[in-house]
């Protein structure tokens, strides 16, 4: 008898149906993966599961009794519990105040005594963080370790995780997934959403595959592989390696010269950094996050100031719309998730003809605009006037690369440009950009993806603590030589004895 049964589970929003008709059963102690495209329905049955949506249709069952779930702490209540994608913590407060928020109930709250509880619940899962540390002030990865806590620490005996892993390091993640597996083992039943497949056949007992909100099979991950899932989730074939073609360089189009940039909280974290970049290649930028990949960015693009050294721009590069920026947070830094897709195309060409005349903004033209990108980028919108919120992950990305590739721009910067993408958005993603390659871009390709970024690169900058410590050639090295670089920051003797300009 399963533990948990979802029966005829079916959700809309306006007329898109985001769930029809969903079946799924689920085994007690067992790791369920639930896998799809962005835009599938996944997040959506999840969130009825979590009680912050409720089903148009359709009955839940826990131990063949049927509930109903009409709220997230009624499904706290039913021992159901979700780590989101996008995180759900408040960044003014501490980390052990964002774990316990909602859970009191007594006048006296001994904050040391409740740190030092959840510290010790932290070491016992392997997922240590800094206690009285402000959410604000902590990396991504360990917010996503403060969101597990978060959970764990309510006793849920069925954890659902969103994409648990797009956020930490290789090693992090090989805990994490040990994690999973003492909890399936110790009777938790755990529902596992990842777009890393590996991950999934690795760790999963049954994945359930949807495809445009219908269930496509439910299946042991043992009788499958990485390739039939992917063209499962698509509906087609699809190529899980980017066809990467060897650069020809060209031109310096970008040259940074031993910069030094301060975090927010005033802090260094980019150290004597010094590297160029040529048209037409792809400069992959590997490294654990927090060590400098932000600030480094947001230097390039303008956005903090250096406190030493120089960035320089071809000569062709003066006028601003020639630089392409694709941010970390696509909802926080990307997006104006309640304006229009139309009008979040034009935000960098808003004060312009055609989108500005006498200082008023010509409707016709931004909804061209955004039919023809709609059309161009295969963003998944019936018109140009929905709100980017009411959009998937990643048909949102593919608005930011409909806006920063528009102008065909020499130098791209793209900051973890697939995380938290499908299979079928990151395949567009990527070729996307390789296309952008080909035609002579100079391409700063940051991520926390270790094989991304080793498929993708033509040269590999590993940064460690704000510096960078090694640039390879992407044909030559190996996995196991940039892993290394990118955790301890171990530094070739040849790297030492050059000055950091690397061709």
């Amino acid at each position: 008898m399963p533990y948990l049964r979802l029966e005829n589970i079916t959700k809309s929003f306006g007329n898109f149906l985001a769930n029809d008709n969903i079946n799924i059963s689920i085994s007690a102690g067992s790791l369920h993966a639930i896998l799809g495209e962005n835009g599938a329905g996944k997040t959506t049955l999840m969130n009825i599961l979590s009680g912050l949506y409720q089903p148009d249709s359709g009955q839940i069952y826990l131990e063949d009794k049927p509930i109903k779930i009409s709220s997230p702490s009624r499904a706290i209540n039913y021992g159901i519990g979700m780590i989101h994608q996008h995180f759900m913590l408040v960044p003014q407060l501490t980390a052990t105040e964002n774990i316990i928020l909602g859970t009191g109930g007594n006048f006296h709250l001994n904050l040391s005594a409740k740190s030092r509880e959840i510290n010790a619940m932290a070491k016992s899962y392997n997922l240590e963080i800094p206690a009285n540390t402000k959410i604000a002030d902590l990396p991504i990865g360990i917010q996503q370790r403060v969101e597990i806590l978060k959970v764990i620490y309510r006793q849920a005996k069925i954890l659902i995780l969103d994409e648990p892993t797009a956020v930490l390091t290789p090693v992090e993640v090989n805990s994490l997934l040990n994690i999973l597996r003492q909890l399936a083992a110790n009777n938790h039943t755990i529902i596992f959403i990842s777009h890393k497949l590996e991950e999934v056949i690795n760790v999963c007992d049954t994945v359930t595959v949807l495809r445009r909100g219908k269930v496509v099979d439910t299946i042991a991950t043992a009788a499958t592989n990485t390739q039939k899932l992917a063209e499962m989730m698509v509906g087609r074939e699809v190529n899980l390696i980017p066809k990467k073609i060897p650069a020809e360089k060209g031109n310096i189009v970008l040259e940074v010269k031993n910069i030094e940039v301060k975090n927010d909280r005033g802090l260094s974290a980019v150290r004597g950094l010094s590297f160029q970049l040529h048209s037409g290649e792809i400069l992959g930028v590997a490294g654990v996050d927090g060590n400098g990949q932000k600030e480094l960015a947001d230097a390039i693009n303008g956005l903090r100031s250096l406190e030493k050294g120089e960035i320089n721009f071809a000569h062709n590069l003066t006028d601003k719309f020639k630089v392409g920026y694709i941010p970390e947070d696509r909802q926080k830094m990307g997006l104006i998730l309640n304006f229009s897709i139309a009008r979040n195309l034009i935000l960098k060409l808003f004060k312009f003809l055609p989108f500005c005349r006498y200082g008023f903004l010509q409707s016709r033209a931004i909804n061209n605009q955004g039919k023809n990108a709609i059309e161009k980028f295969d963003i998944r919108a019936s018109n140009p006037q929905l709100k980017a919120s009411q959009l998937s992950g990643g048909n949102q990305q593919k608005i930011i690369l409909a806006r920063e590739l528009s102008g065909e721009p020499k130098l791209i910067v793209a900051m973890q440009p697939t995380r938290g993408l499908d299979i079928g958005a990151t395949e567009y993603v990527q070729q996307t950009l390789l296309a952008q390659k080909q035609q002579g871009a100079a391409i700063l390709y940051i991520s926390t993806e270790l094989e991304e970024i080793m498929a993708m690169s033509d040269r590999i900058a590993i940064i460690y603590e704000g510096q960078f410590v090694d640039i390879l050639d992407a044909g030559t090295a190996t996995v196991e030589q940039v892993g290394l670089l990118m955790t301890s920051g171990a530094k070739s003797l040849d790297f030492l004895q050059k000055s950091g300009n690397r061709e």
